[in-house]
């Protein structure tokens, strides 16, 4: 848990209208009308064909904590209406928060499980008023974690395997920002982070050397070298771009030397600029003829997969990668886009009603009902996944519909092994699953991502991994589409 900033009141982290919604419902007297909300997104981020789910840990110490305390309380007091009167004119209203304690149900997929398009990552059940006060936080949480560890997930498999180091808090988006982050890349396969905060928090390994600043500190680049290298013997990452790279690298490679005679190892050095394979390819070759086979090239400047992936095929030879910018803002997509979707109203009698919301933009209608979603493995791979309503039961032909093209169908294997995804994790407010470690988060990447083909996994033109609606659901949704659309 983040001490740091999850264990106050956190109540008010959210969009006036949620509060403005809530009082509806209280005045209403349907304050406590049980409803059903799904957190999902659209369509995998970066034009990928996978995303990973992560941010849970994060949102259920948020909802153990959930609370309005004193201040929250008073501030509400303070809002205004257009005429100048309280927004909030009824302090039973208040006094009702005040007193609110959470009786939610959550179901999710565990942190660091593959999902997809139009799969809720999340399923809140519980009074309506508590699910609208949680939107607007819980998407804030998962959107973006599960966004950075995606993207380094995606960053690491163009890798291949060698180390990826996060260096983003300098550029990441505010304190919480900069700490997700830290968090999401390494559930999402970064070896270590430069955070340092992250560190203490998390426990994710820490990395760093030292900036061109402090080689600029000294009059000459050996100098620098020298001082760091008696300073810190047991981490001598050497930057050598300051002034000109390959002059850098015979003056990490003298220093190397000295720092060897002392009985300690020049770890290897760093590229921060120029042309990254050149430069790579040319100082591997003066390390390699100096007696320096295993000192590692380390490269920065602005990395992601795209260009590790070059980098790759022009034979550089790097051995760890720092990536920082594009990694901790998504830079080229910074939002992950979820939505949190009203999916069943419960009656008077108990029963429920399933809701669906319309759109002129076809992927934007929901998926009506209390959403489920079965996962289909077989030798190994998963090959197909479900969505159905808890309610309707699911079909035994297991046949995936397209929701965007009814007509495409795809039938599972029968000899396929399935698996319901969304599993509890908090009943009536309490959380009923132990916290998990980094490490078994990550462990989880590595063997979903395993099971995942190979054509999903592509940067370009990915295989659409086949994500469908069971056959009572698609029959469900369509009747309440066309009854709608007839009122």
């Amino acid at each position: 848990m983040n001490q740091l900033l999850y264990n106050a009141s956190l109540a008010l982290l959210t969009d006036l209208y949620q509060l403005t919604m809530a009082y509806g419902y209280w005045k209403l007297g349907r304050a406590e009308q049980r409803a059903v909300f799904h957190l999902f997104f659209r369509s995998p981020p970066f034009s990928g064909g996978y995303t990973l789910a992560a941010g849970l840990q994060p949102a259920l110490d948020f909802l153990s904590e959930f609370r309005f305390d004193k201040s929250d309380i008073e501030f509400l007091a303070t809002l205004r209406g257009n005429d100048g009167g309280p927004l909030f004119p009824d302090q039973k209203f208040l006094d009702y928060l005040a007193e609110l304690q959470l009786t939610c149900d959550v179901h999710a997929m565990p942190e660091g499980s593959l999902c997809f398009g139009r799969e809720p990552l999340l399923r809140v059940t519980g009074p309506i008023l508590q699910c609208q006060l949680l939107e607007t936080a819980l998407l804030n949480i998962v959107n973006f974690q599960t966004l950075i560890a995606t993207k380094a997930a995606r960053i690491c498999s163009a890798a291949r395997g060698e180390p990826v180091i996060e260096f983003g808090l300098r550029r990441a988006q505010g304190i919480d920002g900069g700490l997700a982050a830290s968090r999401a890349a390494y559930i999402g396969g970064c070896a270590a982070t430069s955070n340092v905060l992250a560190g203490k928090l998390y426990g994710v390994p820490v990395k760093g050397t030292h900036a061109h600043s402090w080689v600029m500190s000294f009059d000459t680049e050996p100098e620098a070298f020298e001082q760091y290298a008696a300073a810190l013997p047991n981490n001598c990452v050497f930057l050598v771009d300051t002034y000109d790279t390959l002059d850098g690298v015979r003056n990490a490679i003298e220093v190397g030397q000295r720092l060897r005679a002392r009985g300690h190892e020049m770890v290897g050095i760093r590229l921060d600029s120029g042309d990254l394979a050149y430069l790579s390819i040319e100082a591997r070759k003066l390390l390699d003829a100096a007696g320096f086979p295993k000192a590692a090239i380390l490269a920065s400047n602005d990395l992601d997969e795209k260009i590790i992936e070059s980098l790759k095929q022009q034979g550089a030879k790097i051995a760890v990668w720092g990536v920082g910018t594009k990694l901790v803002t998504a830079y080229d997509q910074p939002a992950l886009g979820g939505v949190y979707k009203l999916g069943a109203l419960q009656n008077a009698d108990d029963s429920w009603s399933p809701k669906v919301k319309l759109s002129e933009q076809v992927v934007k209608t929901s998926i009506p009902g209390i959403l489920q979603v079965k996962r289909f493995e077989n030798d190994g791979e998963y090959i197909g996944d479900l969505i159905y309503d808890e309610l309707l039961g699911s079909d035994s032909q297991q046949t995936i519909i397209d929701p965007k093209d009814p007509l495409r169908k795809k039938k599972i294997d029968a000899a396929a092994v399935a698996r319901d995804v969304l599993i509890p994790v908090l009943k009536a407010g309490q959380r009923v699953v132990e916290a998990e470690s980094l490490t078994t988060i990550r462990e989880r990447v590595q063997s979903e991502l395993g099971k995942l083909n190979a054509g999903s996994k592509r940067f370009l033109n990915p295989h659409e991994y086949p994500v469908g609606l069971d056959a009572h659901l698609q029959a469900q949704r369509e009747k309440m589409i066309r009854g709608a659309r007839e009122r």
